[in-house]
């Protein structure tokens, strides 16, 4: 008598395949692996290449990759943390995908980032699903629910702590402005680009000057930056607004932080030195919140700017922290933040803006809200303190965040465009 045997067919072993929470979940691991790839080599931002994008690439991929070989070795409340840990990363990196549908539309790498979203809501399912099936209850009751309180309280701790201050460097180093806004200048101006010395072409407008000098305007085309540009553009200044890297319609990968935005303003300074109607020695610039921070290191390293104006800056990583001496709580968590952010972005964090701004020779003009950030103020007398050249200082009654123009509209024209008169007019 023979006996036959039945195969399942390729549909049914794949189901059963998946059936197990340990392929499945090595599965969701390759897929966000698969879009980090996508982001930093396949499909990188424009004007940037895969060999610029290492660290951010590599780094992740390897603790994703180690986490799928060891995830079916652990016991599962090891494997629940991988899960969780690896779905809160997947969701994470599908940030920039969901912000482009939002402004703009998808584009790129943005289709595995949408994968990335759904593989990492799976994954903290999984990890849900596995801490319910190995949950003990063969324990004292009383013990079981403080056990799983404690445990409770840790994951908020830990979220806080650490994956809060990832969180913010990872949107700080993809997330940015998308779409250009309308122009409101009150003069007419001109559609310009020009290059940045790491290769980066910059989209911006520019106001022509009716008196020789002209100003920079930053970060961006915001209505905010546009504010300054109209005030200036109308005492005859000329005046350059352009979309930072990474933002807007010009190249680069953006960092809200600001690290490595100097270059694109000595970029902006050199093409306006080739701009005719201006004097090269008639170039300033006015800087709002992490645009006044990069203000000031590109006047710290650069004499070309005679005068800036920096408005809202206080820091940029855990080196501003530590050198204006605040409490260990906020070195710990914008440590984090700072690391995480130079793996993000492939770069070291830059100088502690204390120790930049005695090295600027021109003049400088700080100014902050009074009902600013609590670190405006402390910040900012700081670097007035320390400034060697030419300086003031301004605390704007009733003002916000770079608020000071809606707060104070005729005391900041007077005070800024009087400002800009005698660094750059004076000798006219």
């Amino acid at each position: 008598m023979s006996i036959s045997h039945t195969h399942p067919s390729p549909a049914a072993r794949a189901i059963g395949w998946l059936r197990d929470d340990v392929h499945l979940a090595r599965l969701a691991i390759g897929v966000v692996a698969l879009h980090v790839v996508d982001d930093n080599f396949l499909q990188p931002n424009p004007g940037t290449t895969a060999g610029g994008h290492l660290v951010s690439g590599l780094v992740p991929v390897a603790l994703l990759v180690t986490a799928g070989a060891l995830y079916g070795r652990l016991r599962p409340g090891a494997r629940a943390v991988i899960a969780f840990l690896a779905g809160f990363f997947g969701v994470l990196v599908a940030i920039e995908a969901l912000h482009h549908t939002r402004e703009g539309g998808l584009v790129a790498d943005d289709y595995t980032g949408l994968l990335s979203l759904v593989a990492g809501i799976g994954l903290i399912a999984i990890g849900g699903v596995t801490l319910w099936r190995s949950r003990r209850r063969d324990d004292r009751v009383w013990w079981r629910y403080a056990r799983r309180v404690l445990l409770a309280v840790g994951a908020a701790v830990v979220a806080s702590v650490v994956l809060l201050p990832v969180t913010i460097a990872y949107v700080a180093t993809h997330a940015s402005h998308v779409l250009v806004p309308s122009a409101d200048l009150g003069s007419s101006f001109e559609d310009v680009r020009f290059s940045t010395s790491d290769g980066l072409r910059l989209e911006g407008w520019y106001v022509p000057s009716r008196n020789d000098a002209a100003v920079i305007a930053f970060p961006g085309r915001q209505p905010s930056v546009q504010k300054r540009a109209k005030v200036l553009a109308r005492h005859g200044y000329g005046v350059l607004l352009f979309d930072r890297r990474g933002e807007g319609e010009s190249e680069g990968d953006p960092n809200l932080f600001g690290w490595q935005g100097e270059r694109d303003i000595h970029a902006a300074v050199r093409f306006l030195q080739g701009r005719p109607g201006v004097d090269p020695e008639r170039i300033g610039g006015i800087g709002l919140s992490v645009g006044g921070e990069m203000m000031i290191e590109a006047a710290a390293e650069s004499t070309a700017l005679e005068a800036i104006v920096s408005e809202g800056a206080s820091g940029r990583s855990v080196r501003d922290i530590l050198a204006n001496g605040d409490g260990w709580q906020d070195v710990l968590g914008n440590g984090i933040a700072t690391a995480a952010t130079a793996v993000f972005s492939n770069n070291v964090p830059p100088a502690d803006l204390k120790s930049l701004v005695p090295k600027i020779s021109g003049a400088v003009f700080f100014i902050y809200g009074e009902r600013g950030q609590p670190v405006e103020e402390p910040a900012n007398k700081a670097f007035f303190a320390v400034a060697r050249g030419p300086k003031e200082l301004w605390e704007v009654p009733g003002s916000g965040h770079i608020g000071g123009i809606d707060a104070q509209p005729e005391a900041y024209e007077r005070r800024v465009v009087g400002f800009f008169d005698r660094a750059l007019l004076q000798d006219a």
